[in-house]
């Protein structure tokens, strides 16, 4: 079997745009979720409760497949590693809530195709990105910045939105050094589901001792808690996590990291519907950028294979 580092991944097709679009949404609602029931659970004890729930039932689907082997082999090195980053990531995000709003969360988490990218471009010929795509990545990554710039700290996090915006960032870098991490390491031919049981373990068990350590234990159980906890293990943790190491196995990942840019806009929405979060005129000009951005990035890679398929030049 040779190795994921020469394995061919595909340009992003419509089935692929698709699935995209319905990751965006639901990793969208997951900052609003978890703010929304903040003051009956603390956002990482939230997330390590997801993740230990989610991780039993992955965990039964792994040996009910029998992929347990994929457990061995040179892939727990690597796990451990991904399993920390998850874990940092989420870190961030759960401590960065805090801070700052739901959709300040979301757009600067969503840094992480930057990070992806540029690790990619430098490590693996395929994941080359062309100047006209850089350039959407810059349009793109601008617009994130203006969405941001347009309206911080307003509110009760005014005066120390920047605090929860910088671990925003944070928390995107450790999830585009995960990113890197599986794809250049044994767990690129691993099962997505060992890649998500690796990670949600990571989650579970390093900010649970996290959330000991700090008194962030207290619990009032409420309905909405109850609904939140439920979308977050079934969407979040479970599907979201299963369909996107899928398709990175098989996608070119910058690309998808590209249009993972989507995210942003459906995370503003989502705080501003369902938390009352002010829309400021600035978000307008910044989603018209990003959306700008994706279109330059995934339309020329459609563009390149268009034409490889009708005319036989290289894409």
């Amino acid at each position: 079997m040779s190795s994921d580092h020469t394995t061919p991944r595909k340009p992003v097709d419509g089935q692929a745009a698709l699935l995209m679009i319905a990751l965006c949404a639901i990793w969208g609602m997951q900052q609003t979720a978890l703010k929304a029931v903040a003051s009956d659970m603390a956002p990482v004890l939230q997330i390590c409760l997801r993740s230990g729930v989610a991780a039993l039932f992955i965990a039964a689907l792994v040996f009910a497949r029998g992929e347990s082997h994929a457990l061995r082999g040179g892939t727990w090195k690597p796990g451990i590693a991904i399993g920390a980053l998850f874990a940092l990531e989420y870190l961030f995000m759960g401590e960065g809530l805090r801070f700052t709003n739901a959709s300040h969360m979301g757009i600067f988490l969503y840094t992480a195709p930057i990070f992806t990218a540029l690790g990619l471009h430098f490590g693996l010929p395929e994941e080359r990105l062309s100047p006209l795509q850089w350039l959407g990545i810059v349009i793109a990554f601008g617009g994130v910045a203006v969405s941001f710039l347009g309206g911080a700290g307003s509110g009760p996090t005014r005066g120390t939105a920047w605090i929860g915006d910088l671990m925003g960032i944070g928390a995107g870098a450790a999830w585009g050094a995960t990113t890197l991490t599986l794809r250049f390491s044994r767990l690129s031919q691993a099962p997505s589901t060992v890649t998500t049981l690796y990670q949600l373990l990571g989650a579970f068990v390093l900010l649970g001792l996290l959330a000991l350590g700090t008194g962030q234990t207290a619990v009032t159980a409420t309905p909405l808690l109850g609904l939140s906890m439920a979308f977050q293990i079934v969407f979040v943790s479970l599907i979201s996590l299963l369909v996107w190491f899928g398709m990175l196995r098989v996608y070119l990942a910058s690309r998808l990291g590209v249009l993972s840019f989507m995210t942003p806009l459906f995370g503003v929405v989502f705080g501003v519907v369902l938390l009352g979060e002010r829309l400021e005129p600035a978000f307008i000009g910044g989603a018209i950028m990003v959306v700008a951005g994706i279109l330059l990035v995934s339309g020329h890679e459609a563009f390149r294979a268009r034409r490889a398929k009708r005319f036989g030049s290289p894409a």
